[in-house]
C-alpha cells in the first residue's frame, strides 16, 4: 500500500521552484517519471528533494534546479532505485508565491 506524508524544503538547491520551508505532498513508493520531483537518499547527506532527469544503469539521474546550490547526480553519481523515498504531487504550503 502505498503511504502519503508532507515532507519540508530545507535548502535552496532547487529554487525557483521550491524555496526553502515549502510544505510538498508526497506519494511513498510511487512510480517514478522523468522530469518529476523525487524525495531522495543522498549518499551521507540525508534525505532530499531533486528532480529525476532519467534512468542510469539501475537508478536515477537526478539534479537540482539551481546550480550554484546543493548536491546533484553530477557530485555522486545516480541514486539507486530503493533510495528514491517518494515522489511529489503538488506543493500545499505556500498556496500562493508573490
Amino acid at each position: 500500500m502505498r503511504r502519503w506524508g508532507l515532507v519540508v524544503v530545507r535548502n535552496r538547491s532547487m529554487e525557483p521552484t521550491l524555496r526553502d520551508g515549502d510544505r510538498l505532498l508526497v506519494r511513498y513508493g510511487a512510480p517514478v517519471r522523468v522530469s518529476r520531483l523525487v524525495v531522495v537518499r543522498m549518499p551521507e547527506r540525508g534525505l532530499s528533494v531533486k528532480r529525476a532527469t532519467m534512468r542510469h544503469d539501475g537508478g536515477w539521474w537526478v539534479e537540482r534546479d539551481n546550480p550554484g546550490e546543493g548536491v546533484d547526480s553530477w557530485l555522486v553519481g545516480a541514486i539507486p532505485d530503493e533510495d528514491v523515498v517518494a515522489v511529489v504531487r503538488l506543493r500545499v504550503w505556500p498556496l500562493l508565491r508573490r
